[in-house]
Order: C-alpha cells, then structure tokens, then sequence
C-alpha cells in the first residue's frame, strides 16, 4: 500500500474510493493472517548535501515503512487509521473540521496535536491530495488589504472601496473566485504591527497594490491564498521580514515552502517571491543606532548556520545567502520596526517606496 505521484487526487468521491480501497487491502491482510505493510512516500524541499542534492525535482526521496511488526509503528499506524476514519466521515457528511477538532475527538488516542498534524500529512500522501481536499481546514490568521475585490461561496470582498481596511483571509481558499485588481504589486509582511502600521499610513491608499500578512509564520490558507493572488493577477511581489533568523525562515517559507508539507510545495511556493528587506546592509544605509540593534544569541547564530546549508539557497537564492552570511558575520540583528526611529511613518513614506521602485530587491 502507497501513494504514487503520477495524479492527484482532488475529488471526494476519488478520496473516499481510495480510502475503501487502503482500508481493505489492510483487513484482507489480517484475514490472511499476514501483517500489513504501509509504504509512504518521503519529500523533502532542501537538503543540506550541495553537492549531491535532488531536492530541485518534486518527486519522492524515498519511501518510509510502516509495520505492525515494529512496535514503535504500532501507534502510528493505529492513530492513522482513526484519523483516516474521521477524515471519512467528513467527506461523507461534507462537512470540515480542524486539526484540533480531530484531536479533541479522541485525545487518548491522539497524545497531542502534532501526532494528528502527522497522520495528516500521511494520509494525503498516500491518498495524493492536499489537506484542503480532505475537508480538514487550518484556522485562518491571515490578513488581506489593498486594491482587491473577490467572492468566496456566497460573500463578496470588496477591498477596493476601503483599501486600507484588512480583511481575514478566507479559509476555504479553493472557493475564491471572481478576483479582479488594479494593484500595481502584492507586499507580504511578516507581522501583524508592521501590517497595521501599514494600515494607519493608508499606505494602499497612496500605493496601488496588496498587502498580506501571515502574522509570523503563515498557515495554510496565507500560503495558497497568496499564490492563486499570483497566479491570477501576475502581480510581482515582495516580501518584508525581521532582519533575523525567523524573519529569514518566514521569508524562505513563503517562497520555497516548509519541509513538514514538502509534499505539497509545489502548490504552496511563490518561485518569483522577491525579498524587499530588511537587509544585514540597512542597518549601515539608514543610519540605525546601535540601541536598535540586537546582538545574535548563541539560539540565533545555530539557527542562522543551519539555513546557509539549505541547498535551495546556494541553488536558487545565491545573493539571498550572502545577505544572510552577512548578518552572521555582523552578529546582530534588527527588527522592521526599527526604521520607525527616523519617524513613525518612514517605512510607509520612505523606505518601502524608494526600494520598490530603485529596484532595491533581491
């Protein structure tokens, strides 16, 4: 039993034939008395081997196996087939539940969230879909604001008349249609104060274009909400982080996906994602006062190592990698909102503006 990544699957009756289909096979094996085999198909979106990397290609790694033979599998594969029962049971009553709804419907079983976050991402690897196709939604966190207007299901939003007020990005993104812009771009922010700073500037008023925030690191519905903006609208966009090793991580989100859903990076990764800033060379540039800068922890300067070896960096984002050898060389760091000491408004006024349009970007 394994998933093979030669189609996806998209719709429900296709999940719930597969679903019949893995729960089968497994009780003809304990009927003939033979012990199930589980094969799952391993992605990953970065390595740490430049020079014997295939991380550019989208297929499998490898595959992992599951047994009932080996007892640390035995919860897995027990916790698997529950989440796969309910997973079942939504499909067919077309209803949506979260990955914490699932959890709380059986926490004895489940210890903890993260081991449902993983069946998960098992199971839509064995059944070749995503997590949105199985009727399980993420709690949406996101914020839109901007020249925008689109419909989802049966509400309409209409960002255009009002473009510095935010908007909750919708959860169930695969029902946005009619989306029609007159941006000029799409800004992604890191943080939410950064966003309403934003929002305070009418910034969107005086800049045509959109600005999204994940407010830290993005869910789901962020990611895949920014790319259908993009595939839509075939707006450039440019990404503004902390200049610190998160700040860094959120951007490479965003633009090379995580390794937990490598499997569906592909869906979820913004290839054209431009980084706008903060930069190592800003703190220089804008006169910074060494009170705005932090001194990297020995946290930060692991963290820091251990993102100069991704291969995607050294592959795609060569300069990206310089910029981030360079805060380690400088070891300090910096927060957006630290321009803010030449006034409140400067991000909005003067330093987003200028490196858009002087091409400021890498």
């Amino acid at each position: 039993m394994e998933g093979k990544y030669w189609r996806r699957s998209t719709e429900p009756s296709d999940i719930l034939r597969k679903i019949s289909e893995f729960t089968l096979a497994i009780v003809e094996d304990l009927i003939n008395g033979r012990s199930p085999v589980i094969l799952i198909d391993r992605f990953c979106n970065y390595c740490t081997e430049n020079e014997n990397c295939f991380c550019s290609s989208d297929l499998p790694k490898g595959k992992e196996i599951l047994t009932f033979q080996k007892e640390s599998h035995v919860n897995r594969i027990v916790v698997l087939l529950r989440v796969l029962a309910i997973v079942r049971q939504l499909l067919q009553e077309n209803k949506h539940g979260s990955k914490r709804d699932i959890y709380y419907m059986h926490p004895t079983v489940f210890s903890e969230p993260s081991v449902v976050d993983r069946a998960i991402n098992d199971i839509c690897i064995l059944l070749r879909c995503s997590r949105h196709n199985l009727n399980v939604v993420s709690v949406g966190k996101g914020l839109v604001m901007g020249w925008l207007r689109f419909s989802e299901a049966e509400k309409n939003f209409n960002c255009i008349n009002r473009p510095s007020t935010a908007h909750s990005i919708p959860v169930h993104v695969e029902e946005v249609k009619d989306i029609v812009s007159v941006a000029s771009y799409i800004l992604v922010v890191e943080k939410e104060s950064v966003f309403q700073r934003l929002a305070d500037d009418q910034f969107c008023s005086t800049n045509r274009c959109i600005v999204i925030t994940g407010r830290g690191y993005p869910d789901i519905p962020t990611r895949r909400f920014l790319r259908l903006l993009i595939d839509t609208l075939h707006l450039p966009a440019y990404c503004l982080v902390d200049c610190d090793p998160y700040g860094f991580d959120i951007l490479c989100t965003y633009r090379f996906g995580s390794m937990q859903m490598a499997y569906d990076a592909k869906f979820l990764r913004v290839p054209k994602l431009r980084w706008l800033g903060a930069f190592p060379s800003d703190s220089e540039k804008y006169h910074l006062p060494k009170q705005c800068l932090l001194p990297l922890t020995t946290k930060d300067k692991k963290r820091t190592e251990a993102l100069l070896l991704r291969c995607y960096l050294q592959r795609e984002e060569p300069l990206w990698r310089l910029e981030l050898e360079t805060m380690l060389q400088k070891g300090v760091k910096f927060e957006i909102e630290a321009l803010s000491v030449h006034s409140l408004s400067f991000l909005s006024s003067g330093y987003i503006p200028s490196k858009i349009q002087g091409g400021e970007y890498i």
